[in-house]
């Protein structure tokens, strides 16, 4: 089957107010890192070809903002050409894959749309499902640079907020639920997604479109469910670098309990193939190749479809005993009466296991003014499709963290991935 995007940034409300805002207290300054250090003392600071800057701050636009949100910026090109623009606010996702950007944040590029190689004039667009929603809109060939490292002619979804895209979403991509297609619903102006996984849909989609329509042909008025080869697939930008092309880390600094009004860390393209990018001591929990998931015990529970996630602004899990927020603060988040100290131990496919503490606190008490939180979290029950067997690791995970994301059969610091390891 395909692989599912785990993107749940306050489920279907993306607003500060709606995720949780309303709460008193001041806010705090600025964080940078690195408050923590990388593997073999790695100082991402130093910068490097491979070290991105990433941001967890407001949002672009007044509307779009939401707490938890790792920015990175992404220069798009037209092929072979000096025409370029450079997109800031783009969501920096280990839970999905694919560049995945507004049409409005584009400037007017005048990208060159995927053809269908099966149906002359016929062009190909995608709809996306996420756990909350769907995207759409038409898949382009674009170069890319992001930092130092760069690709051509890569597959780019291109998000249609702005009708630009003629066709609109068909049946089978609208029953997946609320259109994200806005800058305002993904509180970004696209996403950057750098999963375990090479491709968006894999083999699934080059072989059968079976009962999940992804990949279309369209013309200027119709479209209808199509396979896509595996070249032609929205494609995590990684995979196609010259080097430092197995896998990302993503580093985040330690916050205050009360957060933070905004937090600075790095992106780092590779493990293991420059100075600054060792795999180190940190412990590798290998993930299913299929689903890139692992196993989760927490409150008895072993939740065997757990997953790491920059792409979720909270931690999700199902636990009945702690009190849910009133709908006005967000009621898929948790609003303890008193800040809990938690704790589960995640194990990798490869049996390696790793302990976590984290703490919930009430988000009704947290300032509206600090868009970095280590301490929120709601209920994995609330978030649609996906069920509850699974512990969703999201952004307070990775405050404090070293966190890498090694790509599905690719070497990378002497263990082939899919695995996460921290």
């Amino acid at each position: 089957m395909p692989r599912f995007p785990r993107w749940t940034i306050c489920l279907a409300a993306m607003s500060l107010y709606a995720c949780g805002g309303g709460g008193s207290g001041g806010g705090a300054g600025s964080v940078s890192g690195p408050s923590v250090a990388g593997a073999a003392g790695s100082v991402y600071a130093a910068g490097g070809a491979n070290v991105v800057s990433v941001t967890v701050g407001p949002g672009p636009s007044a509307g779009s903002s939401s707490f938890n949100v790792p920015y990175a910026s992404v220069t798009v090109c037209v092929n072979d050409t000096n025409s370029c623009t450079t997109v800031d606010h783009v969501l920096v996702d280990t839970g999905s894959t694919g560049l995945r950007l507004m049409a409005s944040a584009l400037n007017g590029l005048p990208l060159v749309p995927e053809s269908d190689p099966s149906i002359s004039g016929n062009t190909i667009a995608e709809c996306l499902p996420f756990a909350d929603g769907y995207t759409w809109g038409s898949v382009v060939r674009a170069a890319i640079a992001i930092g130092g490292e760069s690709a051509s002619d890569v597959p780019v979804q291109v998000i249609d907020d702005n009708a630009s895209f003629s066709p609109p979403a068909p049946a089978g991509c609208t029953s997946n639920g609320s259109s994200l297609d806005s800058v305002a619903a993904f509180s970004a102006n696209g996403v950057l997604g750098v999963s375990l996984f090479s491709q968006d849909c894999g083999r699934y989609c080059e072989q059968s479109t079976g009962n999940y329509d992804w990949y279309y042909s369209c013309t200027d008025s119709l479209c209808h469910s199509t396979l896509e080869a595996l070249d032609s697939q929205v494609v995590n930008p990684v995979v196609l670098f010259a080097t430092d092309n197995n896998g990302v880390i993503l580093q985040l600094p330690s916050i205050p309990a009360a957060g933070a009004a905004s937090a600075a860390g790095y992106l780092v393209f590779g493990i293991g193939t420059e100075t600054n990018n060792s795999l180190g001591s940190a412990t590798v929990l290998s993930a299913d190749a299929a689903t890139g998931e692992f196993t989760t015990t927490f409150g008895g529970q072993m939740l065997s479809g757990s997953f790491i996630d920059s792409g979720s602004n909270g931690l999700f899990f199902v636990d009945s005993t702690i009190a849910s927020c009133s709908s006005s603060v967000g009621d898929q988040f948790y609003c303890p009466a008193t800040t809990l100290d938690l704790s589960a131990t995640d194990q990798g496919n490869n049996g390696n296991t790793s302990t976590v503490s984290f703490q919930v606190a009430n988000l009704s008490t947290l300032s509206d003014a600090n868009f970095a939180r280590d301490d929120v979290a709601g209920s994995a029950s609330s978030i649609a499709g996906l069920g509850a067997d699974y512990f969703d690791w999201g952004v307070p995970f990775f405050y404090g963290r070293t966190v890498y994301v090694a790509i599905e059969g690719q070497p990378a610091g002497g263990t082939v991935g899919p695995y996460f390891a921290f």
